[in-house]
C-alpha cells in the first residue's frame, strides 16, 4: 500500500527512526484504512503518499515529541490519528480514542485488533460529556487534530488533563492568531501557554504544534455544554 522506504526517508530528516515491524504496521494500517474506508466515511485522503504525508508523517511529529508519554487521551480522533500512530511509534504509551461517532469507534476497535495494539481505551464520548464522567483530569496528555478552533479546544481538551499535564494541539499556518485568540480560555481553564512549534510537511504544507500546560484545575463550570462551546467560545 505504502512506500515504507519513501517513509522512512521523510521521516529521517526529522530524526524520526521506524523500524520494520513499526512500518509494517503502519502499512497496513494504510490498506485497513482505505478498505474501510469504502463503507463508512473516514478519510478523504486514500493515496499511499497523501496518507503518508498528511496522516502518517503528520502525527509521528506529535508522537515524536517529548512530552508524549503516560497516559494520552485523542480527542476526536475518528480514523485514529494521531493517537494510533502515536501508540505504534510509542509502544508503552496508555492510550484513550475518544470520538463520538459509533462507526469510527467500530474501526477503531477492529484496527487495533488487527495491528495487535494493546494498552487502548475507546471513549465513545464527546469530549465535554467524559470531561464529566471518569475521564476528568485523568490524563498526562490531550492532543486533537483538526476538532475545532483553538479556543473552543482548549475546553474540551484542559478539563481532561491532569494538573501538571499538558495539551497538544495540531494546527495549521493559523496557530499564532488562534493561540492569541485563545489566551483568555488557558486562563479560564487552568492553562497557559508553553509556545509553538512548526514544521512543514513532506507535502509542503505547514504544521504548528500549539502546547499548553495544565497549571491549575479546572473550575467545575467548565466545560460548557456543546452548544455553547460552539456559539460562545471562551
Amino acid at each position: 500500500m505504502i512506500d515504507k522506504q519513501r517513509l522512512a526517508q521523510k521521516c529521517s530528516t526529522w530524526n524520526i527512526t521506524l523500524t520494520g515491524s513499526q512500518l509494517d504496521q503502519l502499512d497496513r494500517y494504510a490498506q485497513l484504512l482505505v478498505d474501510y474506508n469504502r463503507k463508512v466515511n473516514l478519510t478523504a485522503i486514500t493515496t499511499p503518499e497523501g496518507i503518508e504525508d498528511r496522516h502518517f508523517a503528520d502525527s509521528l511529529l506529535f508522537a515524536a515529541q517529548p512530552e508524549v508519554a503516560g497516559r494520552v487521551v485523542d480527542v476526536g480522533t475518528g480514523a485514529g490519528f494521531p493517537g494510533v500512530v502515536a501508540k505504534i511509534y510509542k509502544p508503552g504509551l496508555a492510550l484513550t480514542l475518544m470520538e463520538p461517532t459509533g462507526k469510527r469507534v467500530d474501526f477503531l476497535r477492529y484496527l487495533c485488533a488487527e495491528l495487535g495494539l494493546t494498552g487502548v481505551e475507546f471513549a465513545k464520548e464527546r469530549a465535554e460529556e467524559a470531561a464529566r464522567k471518569g475521564w476528568r483530569e485523568q490524563f498526562d496528555v490531550a492532543c486533537a487534530r483538526a476538532v475545532a478552533a483553538l479556543p473552543a479546544l482548549c475546553e474540551y481538551c484542559l478539563p481532561l488533563v491532569r494538573v501538571g499535564g499538558v495539551f497538544l494541539a495540531l494546527k495549521g499556518p493559523d496557530a499564532p492568531e488562534e493561540l492569541a485568540a485563545s489566551a483568555g480560555a488557558l486562563r479560564k481553564l487552568g492553562g497557559r501557554a508553553a509556545g509553538t512549534r512548526d514544521f512543514t510537511l513532506p507535502d509542503g504544507s505547514a504544521r504548528t504544534l500549539v502546547l499548553c500546560q495544565k497549571i491549575s484545575q479546572t473550575p467545575t463550570v467548565y466545560p460548557r455544554n456543546g452548544g455553547k462551546i460552539a456559539k460562545k467560545p471562551l
